[in-house]
């Protein structure tokens, strides 16, 4: 435990470059746009140069840029992250709305894609270069070549238009109905699992091979032991350490497609929220977004980093 406790201390201090470097970053792309903040905000509307001189002064933009970058960080270090120019609300209200359902979007994508993978790379292992395994094989090489929004087209065509069985273009909220949230939510979390799917299951396959060819399931299996329970008791456990190791980056994958998928389905989430503020150029909205999805995958890494030492006590012993 004091090692976990340790290494959080060690994860936290280092957020802090990491949050600092990702605020410039995007603080520094927003400088660069050709589009200014205060035309964007009044779009066709007839305002005078001087009124648009005013907003800019008002909101700071007339400002050089360093002395707006250190004001956005004092806010950020009170937990404030700003306002929209456009309508004035507060980015982190905007930000809790949508993140909801990416967080809903990225659990069930990572459901599907975990219990496909771990399914298809058992079974892979188990009945290695049989058919069973060379059909897997073959199946993930294309899915793993296949993009998220490609597996959406073709889902959207098959059981959206040809088939209306789902819908491609509305969210329901769980609270309202749950089977109409797992209907409007399936195809875009399939979409979104399929490549990630594709990837674990030949992880998990090449771990499990590995494992299998070790002493003890040979032991294991010569003192009579069932397959099942080889299998289900030591190798599925020790093959599933590298494998979880991985899982964090591909997580990180998985909110990134998020993004995407949510703008190909229409659902109102972090996606679209950053599209939009892109669009309209609201940097503060931006910056926001960015940010709460670099935190979020920090976080999700820190998980899987202490699963990796809860689940493994000879890394616990390896590390100092």
């Amino acid at each position: 435990m004091t090692l976990v406790l340790r290494l959080l201390g060690r994860r936290l201090l280092s957020l802090v470059p990491l949050v600092l470097g990702i605020t410039l970053f995007v603080f520094t792309v927003m400088q660069f746009s050709k589009t200014d903040p205060a035309v964007a905000v009044f779009a066709d509307a007839p305002v005078s140069a001087d009124q648009l001189d005013q907003f800019r002064h008002e909101h700071g933009l007339d400002r050089p840029f360093v002395v707006r970058y250190i004001s956005f960080l004092g806010l950020l270090a009170h937990g404030h992250l700003g306002s929209s120019l456009a309508t004035g609300q507060s980015v982190l209200s905007m930000i809790s709305t949508a993140l909801p359902l990416t967080l809903q979007l990225t659990f069930l994508g990572l459901l599907i894609a975990l219990v496909l993978a771990l399914v298809l790379g058992t079974l892979s292992a188990i009945h290695r270069d049989r058919w069973v395994d060379q059909v897997v094989r073959v199946v993930t090489l294309v899915g793993v070549a296949a993009p998220s929004f490609w597996v959406a087209l073709l889902l959207v065509q098959w059981f959206a238009i040809d088939h209306p069985i789902f819908p491609s273009s509305q969210y329901v909220n769980p609270a309202d109905s749950f089977t109409g949230w797992l209907r409007t939510m399936t195809l875009p979390a399939v979409s979104l699992a399929m490549p990630i799917a594709a990837q674990m299951t030949r992880i998990i396959r090449t771990s499990m091979v590995e494992e299998l060819d070790r002493d003890y399931v040979r032991t294991a299996r010569g003192g009579g032991l069932p397959p099942i329970v080889v299998v289900g008791r030591n190798v599925l456990r020790n093959a599933l350490i590298n494998p979880l190791n991985v899982l964090g980056l591909r997580i990180g994958y998985l909110m990134g497609g998020a993004v995407v998928i949510e703008q190909m389905f229409n659902l109102p989430g972090m996606g679209q929220l950053m599209i939009e503020a892109v669009k309209n150029n609201e940097p503060a909205v931006v910056q926001g977004a960015v940010l709460t999805i670099a935190l979020g995958f920090v976080v999700v890494n820190l998980g899987v980093d202490i699963l990796s030492l809860l689940a493994n006590p000879r890394l616990r012993s390896a590390r100092p």
